[in-house]
């Protein structure tokens, strides 16, 4: 049978809404009457449809990541629905694979997601790479903590918000796989940003403001009360050191403070949380390339790492990148050249993995996602080697 898939209008609105709800489990809640007409900047959505009926549908978010110092444009895959009677036909990979030559079409050449099942993703080409991890942590740890001298805390202003900004791009770009928080998604007023959240605090020092942490009070203040703390992020140690006394002293009526976080952090190494947090949930996150060629140009790379290897990679739902290349690094950038003898073999699932640095060789010949000579497993490794994958933003 033949379906059409095509981007879904304001006129697919109401099936959307079922379908989703559905899928996701608010079913019992009524649409809201603007949701036709509310705009959504950056999300494309696709869809299924046999006639009139949506069957399946999945949304591509415009959004970008910080890969190498710089920000890889990206298609974040959120929102993938399949009718319950239908599911099991395929109508999940025909929606993903057209929103994959979508998202190339407008320019993305990675792609990312949070999988409720990797098993679908992972037929596609799309690897873990990474996990948003939150961990409760006693309050009781910070209270001894005091703000360094010369250090002060304070609500923020929407006048702090540009720095606010420039604290959080410098961590990002310091890491791999955080997102760009410029793009579409994040388009919205000064006030509504600092309304996110119940507060958000930030560390001020001689040199004006140098930390901020965003969190959210929970209900009670006994046992059960909490603190939930979005982004804890600071350019100097006394500011870290400054923020986590603030939390401390929500030991009398929040005696757990919950943080998210994806990898190394430096509240691990200026207290004792890693010792005494307890994970609560961790949800995997996944990428996929899009245009490898694209994707090895647009991600920055060490100047310290110089050669090439051969590479041949496979790729049915992405054909455009199949075939035999040759990935040159020289002074901090690189090339992907059609060609060379293909003798190190990636499959789409090794290369994401590689791409993001978030397996060695080793480990992905063990796993089957890299075949061939082992000559160039001291280049490969060297090439991506670095920060973990880490995205604290979910989506």
């Amino acid at each position: 049978m033949t379906f059409d898939i095509r981007l879904t209008t304001p006129d697919d609105a109401a099936a959307s809404w079922a379908l989703g709800s559905l899928a996701f489990g608010y079913h019992h809640e009524t649409m809201p009457a603007d949701w036709a007409s509310r705009s959504h900047p950056g999300r494309l959505q696709w869809g299924v449809f046999d006639g009139d009926r949506l069957l399946a549908m999945a949304v591509d978010r415009e959004q970008g990541h910080w890969f190498g110092e710089r920000v890889v444009p990206a298609a974040g895959v959120a929102g993938v629905a399949v009718a319950p009677d239908v599911r099991g036909a395929g109508l999940g990979r025909q929606v993903l694979t057209r929103l994959l030559v979508g998202a190339r079409e407008r320019g993305a050449v990675i792609s990312t997601l949070f999988p409720t099942t990797s098993f679908p993703y992972r037929r596609l080409g799309w690897e873990e790479v990474g996990a948003l991890t939150k961990t409760a942590v006693p309050t009781m740890i910070f209270e001894g903590l005091r703000a360094p001298s010369g250090v002060t805390t304070r609500a923020a202003t929407v006048d702090d918000l540009p720095t606010l900004h420039d604290i959080y791009a410098t961590v990002a770009r310091a890491g791999n796989g955080m997102m760009d928080r410029t793009g579409p998604a994040f388009t919205r007023t000064a006030e509504e940003e600092l309304a996110d959240w119940d507060g958000v605090t930030v560390a001020v020092g001689a040199d004006g403001v140098l930390g901020y942490s965003t969190w959210d009070r929970g209900p009670g203040y006994d046992a059960s009360g909490r603190v939930f703390v979005g982004d804890l992020m600071a350019v100097t140690a006394d500011a870290t050191t400054a923020l986590l006394a603030m939390l401390g002293r929500w030991g009398s009526v929040a005696p757990t403070v919950v943080f998210r976080h994806g990898g190394a952090d430096p509240t691990h190494l200026l207290s004792s949380a890693s010792i005494h947090g307890r994970i609560e949930q961790t949800q995997p996150w996944m990428l996929r390339l899009i245009d490898a060629a694209g994707a090895v140009n647009a991600r920055g790379w060490s100047p310290h790492v110089s050669g090439s290897v051969d590479i041949e990679l496979t790729d049915p739902e992405c054909p455009w990148n199949a075939g035999a290349f040759r990935l040159v690094l020289d002074g901090g950038e690189a090339r992907w050249e059609s060609g060379g003898t293909g003798r190190v073999r990636f499959t789409p699932r090794g290369i994401a993995s590689w791409y993001a640095g978030a397996a060695t060789p080793h480990t992905l010949r063990r796993a089957g996602l890299l075949d061939g000579p082992t000559d160039d497993d001291a280049f490969l490794l060297a090439a991506t080697a670095g920060p973990a994958p880490t995205l604290i933003d979910y989506f």
